[in-house]
């Protein structure tokens, strides 16, 4: 059987390499023995030229004779050599060799020398290399590891060491799981399996590492890893650094919870809303848990005080589990801290406190013991309080806990704290001093909308007034019922174009005049015409006088009036979305409205126009945030507010609440106000017309019909006063008018008597002289009626006058 020859692959970088190096033997007295090719290549000497001659005839220049007889005195004390030497070569040319020197002892007991030379250049690049290679296993502070194809470790550095906590001789034939922890283990060998099988290399790629020696450590590892070959293309195995970047790790994540902590801290002007924020950035990136307290005026909006000792209301708690808000204080809670409390300590000092170890804290055990045992049971060891202070204001403490991290808080993790305090104080009290101002502006709005709507017989009502969200300010949205004589009613929704302080100040002074108009018992359109120019007023003033205040730039009004005599409703609307009307069948209209011109256009004409509504006719009236919300067109809007309205069976609150659910959001971005009402009518035998012919006797025949319909309703009683009220109006009509006129009696909670004619000329009360023999008439009616009073039609005028029922006590 043939023996298999092995074969020894060289390194292709060895330059003492066979087939690279020059070689050649000489006699213990010097002489050149032996001589290669390759000597021959690199010198110039053939083998003829030199066997039998002594080495230093042939290649010492004289100029080097002392330092080649020193290397040749080492290599006799020491059996060998290597190093660089000069040395002549045929052309007389000096030339630096590198020698590696052994010696050979003959059989016959004499010695050889066997010299391998190469280049200079490259003995001197194979032994930086060696070098570099040395200084990675024995001096890098980097770790090196060898493994074989099976992962099992062949050879590590001595940082790989001293980071596995075993001596480096040790190592050999260990797997990574030997001294990491399971679960980083796999990832490792995954990835160096992978770098095997594939021959991609791992080039920097960061992986959390625990060792097994000390496992509540969290380290962060910088790994790279190359398959290693040989010159034929055979796997060795894998090699792979290893580099400690726990610190730089940390770093770079502070600042990126810092960038974030910037980003989501103090996205709206709510205080809640930016204390939850806070702890939902700290929680879990630097904390297990966190907790806001703020000082209980900071959550009202108001300026704190400068007292430590001042309740704090828990604002926020966020946690990694479930496990912790049942043990931490609720949401809402009111606490005071004992002076020797952390909490307290912080508030006091107005800076951080770190507390590394829990249990050992001097002012923990001041607090609620059964508070510490049930935190201490949930495995809590670490704590940090950071104040909350802004403008030199205490605003309360932001607390962060840990228990599930092994680690305890650092002096780092204390700034970043800071550092997050600082950046959501800021914010909170911009919140704070926001939402102070923002209640102001709502108390100012609340004050200038009707706080109860007053009952009328005229309709049924309901209404709902939702403020917008705080973040847009308050809105100049309005609604009013107003009672008009001859038991109508004016309804009125009305929109100030903008937000804020400004805004609502305008409507109230646009809801007082249209108070003053109706109370003037104006037609719609005239009440809108006296308005425009109103606002026109308003804007010229304020651009005369303030400059840096918002402009008045506008308003729209929907002015309604209802007679349940008549059961018509009288409408004009200047800008403002159509009111719906509901029949009492259930169908759903959006009366065509002449639209007119928004508020303070000026000069625009305004039309009325007049629907007729059966008894139980819902008229919904409502601005156009309530269309407009959620950003829907306003086909999508009018669809909803249709659906919404569609059931005439409901309540009126039912109603409300209905369109409520259809259209609005939880939180609104303009104020909506919606005013509902279900019209009522009078019985016709409540009310009594006739006409009286334009003569002398017009007042006698007034006076007669008058009692006589009084007699019908059992109301003798009044039959005195009302005479003495018909007979002064009708005189008054006959004296100014020159065509019919019309006596009406309304009885319903009041006796009320009208007289209408064609003149436009309106009687007013004056103190009569004593020689006067005329104008005590109206003094007469002011004093014997509740209130009296002249409206305006399209042909002429009408007088009007109540007196309280006998049940129905007069009002001083």
């Amino acid at each position: 059987m043939d023996t298999p020859v092995t074969t020894f692959s060289e390194g292709p970088d060895d330059p003492f390499a066979v087939r690279h190096s020059a070689s050649a033997v000489l006699d213990g007295k010097g002489r050149v023995v032996g001589w290669s090719e390759r000597a021959e290549e690199l010198l110039g000497y053939a083998p003829e030229e030199v066997l039998g001659r002594t080495a230093r005839e042939l290649l010492l220049d004289p100029r080097d004779e002392d330092v080649v007889m020193a290397a040749v005195a080492a290599c006799a004390d020491s059996g060998g050599w290597f190093g660089v030497v000069p040395v002549r070569d045929r052309g007389g040319k000096r030339v630096k060799l590198g020698c590696r020197v052994r010696a050979v002892v003959r059989s016959d007991a004499g010695i050889e020398w066997f010299l391998v030379g190469a280049p200079a250049e490259q003995v001197t690049q194979w032994e930086t290399d060696r070098s570099v290679l040395d200084g990675m296993f024995r001096r890098s502070p980097i770790g090196l590891a060898v493994h074989a194809p099976d992962l099992s470790l062949l050879r590590v550095n001595r940082a790989i060491a001293r980071f596995g906590g075993i001596p480096a001789e040790y190592y050999r034939g260990l797997r990574t799981g030997d001294f990491v922890i399971d679960r980083d283990a796999q990832t490792v060998e995954s990835r160096l399996r992978r770098v095997v099988e594939t021959g991609e290399p791992l080039i920097f790629t960061e992986q959390p590492c625990r060792l097994r020696h000390d496992p509540d450590r969290e380290l962060v590892v910088s790994v790279s890893a190359f398959r290693m070959q040989d010159s034929s293309g055979r796997t060795l195995g894998v090699t792979q650094m290893v580099e400690d970047v726990t610190d730089r790790y940390r770093a770079r994540r502070r600042l990126a919870l810092l960038n974030e902590a910037g980003a989501r801290i103090g996205t709206t002007l709510d205080v809640e809303r930016t204390a939850r924020e806070l702890a939902e950035v700290a929680v879990p990136e630097l904390a297990d848990c966190a907790s806001v307290d703020l000082l209980e005026p900071v959550t009202r909006g108001e300026e704190p005080g400068q007292e430590a000792w001042a309740p704090l209301r828990r604002t926020a708690v966020r946690s990694v589990s479930p496990e912790a808000p049942p043990v931490m204080y609720p949401v809402g809670h009111t606490m005071h801290f004992p002076p020797q409390a952390p909490q307290a300590r912080c508030l006091a000092e107005r800076r951080p406190v770190l507390e590394p170890v829990l249990e050992f804290s001097p002012g923990w055990s001041s607090l609620d013991p059964d508070q510490v045992e049930r935190v201490l049971e949930l495995g809590v060891h670490s704590l940090i309080v950071a104040p909350l202070v802004a403008r030199g204001l205490v605003l309360g403490v932001v607390s962060l806990w840990r228990w599930r991290r092994p680690e305890p808080f650092e002096e780092d993790d204390l700034t970043l704290a800071e550092e997050f305090a600082a950046r959501a104080a800021v914010c909170i009290d911009n919140a704070r001093r926001y939402t102070q101002q923002h209640q102001a502006a709502v108390a100012l709005q609340r004050s200038l909308l009707p706080r109860e709507v007053p009952e009328h017989q005229a309709v049924e009502i309901a209404r709902r007034y939702l403020p917008a969200d705080a973040t847009a300010g308050v809105g100049g949205d309005w609604f009013d019922v107003i009672p008009l004589s001859g038991l109508r009613v004016a309804l009125v929704v009305g929109d100030v174009v903008g937000h804020g302080i400004h805004a609502a100040a305008t409507m109230g002074r646009l809801r007082t005049a249209v108070h003053t108009l109706a109370n003037l018992d104006l037609p719609p359109d005239e009440v809108l015409s006296h308005l425009d120019d109103l606002v026109d007023r308003l804007a010229a003033e304020q651009e005369a006088t303030d400059e840096s205040s918002p402009q008045v730039v506008g308003a729209t009004c929907l002015y309604a009036v209802y007679d349940p005599v008549s059961r018509r409703c009288a409408l004009a609307r200047a800008g403002h979305p159509p009111p719906a009307v509901v029949t009492p069948d259930g169908r759903v209209d959006f009366p065509d409205l002449p639209a007119g011109p928004p508020l303070g256009l000026g000069g625009l004409p305004f039309e009325t126009a007049e629907l007729e509504l059966p008894e139980g006719t819902l008229l919904a009236l409502y601005t156009d945030g309530l269309l407009a919300a959620q950003r829907r067109d306003l086909d999508e809007g009018l669809a909803l507010l249709r659906g919404a309205l569609s059931d005439p069976a409901r309540s009126l609150e039912d109603t409300c609440k209905a369109v409520e659910d259809a259209l609005l959001p939880d939180r609104p971005s303009d104020d909506i106000a919606l005013l509902t009402a279900r019209t009522r009518c009078l019985a016709a035998h409540k009310v009594a017309t006739w006409e009286l012919s334009a003569e002398p006797t017009a007042a006698a025949e007034g006076r007669s019909r008058a009692v006589a319909q009084l007699n019908d309703w059992g109301l003798e009683e009044m039959a005195l006063t009302t005479e003495l009220i018909v007979s002064e109006l009708v005189t008054n009509a006959y004296r100014y008018s020159s065509g019919p006129v019309t006596l009406r009696l309304i009885r319903d909670r009041h006796l009320i008597c009208e007289v209408s004619d064609t003149s436009s000329t309106s009687p007013h009360l004056r103190h009569a002289a004593t020689t006067d023999e005329g104008g005590r008439g109206l003094f007469l009616v002011a004093q014997l009626t509740e209130r009296w009073g002249t409206r305006y039609v399209h042909n002429g005028k009408t007088i009007w006058a109540e007196q309280p029922l006998p049940s129905m006590p007069r009002a001083e």
